[in-house]
């Protein structure tokens, strides 16, 4: 059978009905048992949400796969965390974490302020900066560490109001020290933080899509509007698949993300439907598709000005 055949019989004709997660451990063992049958992280992000109880456990599916996708050699059996957002920001000018790499060794130094699944995380990769270059650009460059390891302090966050289920935290490197393969080749900012905003927004949705798909089987929503969400997901899977850095994409995505709002908005009198403690949450939940709305329209709009043959702006 096919990869797509695989997780459309998945989405389709196995059982709707979710294991209830009452934690993020109880998370993790689905998520990691759904790596052997479903080896693609769009594919893995689509089960997790279909599995899923849950949207908060849906995004977290999304998320790790999304980090796959982005570093196929990272090991999908190990809880993983990006580290990047400071005390100033995301942006790559606002990241002082400092990594040294010389012929007397090789260490990281500073403090991440917000790091999504920070506290239950086994690997993390940590965007530090080389310092600047030649242009005063901040040079940045992403180092895969063991979270256990001498120097690294993790501080648990206090939970947001949405998705209160998925666990963030502080991060402090005191002289953390660097062994050789960790730096990760290529640039920091191109080849990883910038590519992520657009492969974690893929891969996220997915989970979305999978886990109303599920909702909608589950609850007896109409058969064309679960198509509809079916048609989405696998729009949205191949999308995942396409090259995070072209503008191409970029636009292509900005459409798909303009059709789930659509039909998030269309569905609104379906969840009367939903048993009252999963629309609670969802209500609850929802604000999280909002996150990042400002960095998506600057995304599209570079994008667009790009293909049309203009400069679009160097962080966008």
């Amino acid at each position: 059978m096919s990869p797509v055949n695989t997780i459309l019989k998945l989405l389709l004709a196995e059982s709707p009905e979710p294991v209830a997660l009452e934690s993020i451990e109880a998370w993790w063992r689905q998520h990691v048992a759904l790596v052997s049958p479903y080896p693609e992280p769009a594919d893995l992000a689509l089960a997790g949400g279909f599995r899923a109880d849950r949207l908060g456990y849906a995004f977290c599916s999304g998320y790790h796969a999304a980090l796959w996708r982005l570093v196929p050699t990272l090991p999908p059996d190990k809880r993983v965390a990006l580290c990047a957002t400071e005390a100033m920001g995301g942006h790559p000018s606002h990241i002082h974490t400092r990594v040294r790499v010389d012929s007397s060794g090789s260490s990281l130094n500073g403090e991440k302020a917000f790091v999504t699944l920070g506290t239950h995380a086994e690997v993390l990769l940590i965007v530090a900066s080389e310092g600047r270059d030649e242009l005063d650009y901040n040079r940045l460059r992403v180092v895969r560490v063991d979270a256990q390891r001498k120097g690294i302090q993790v501080l648990a966050l206090p939970e947001l109001p949405f998705v209160p289920e998925v666990p963030h935290a502080e991060l402090r490197l005191d002289n953390v020290e660097v062994f050789d393969g960790e730096v990760l080749a290529g640039d920091g900012y191109t080849r990883y933080l910038k590519p992520f905003r657009t492969v974690e927004d893929c891969h996220v949705h997915l989970a979305l899509l999978g886990w109303l798909i599920q909702l909608g089987r589950r609850c007896g929503w109409p058969e064309d509007v679960r198509e509809e969400l079916l048609a989405l997901a696998v729009m949205m899977r191949d999308l995942a698949t396409a090259d995070p850095a072209a503008p191409t994409t970029h636009v292509a995505l900005g459409g798909a993300l303009a059709l789930v709002k659509r039909t998030l908005t269309s569905i609104e009198p379906l969840w009367a439907l939903v048993d009252a403690p999963t629309r609670e949450r969802w209500e609850r939940d929802r604000r999280l598709l909002g996150v990042a709305g400002k960095v998506r329209a600057k995304r599209l709009e570079a994008a667009r000005v790009k293909l049309a043959g203009g400069a679009p702006t160097s962080d966008a």
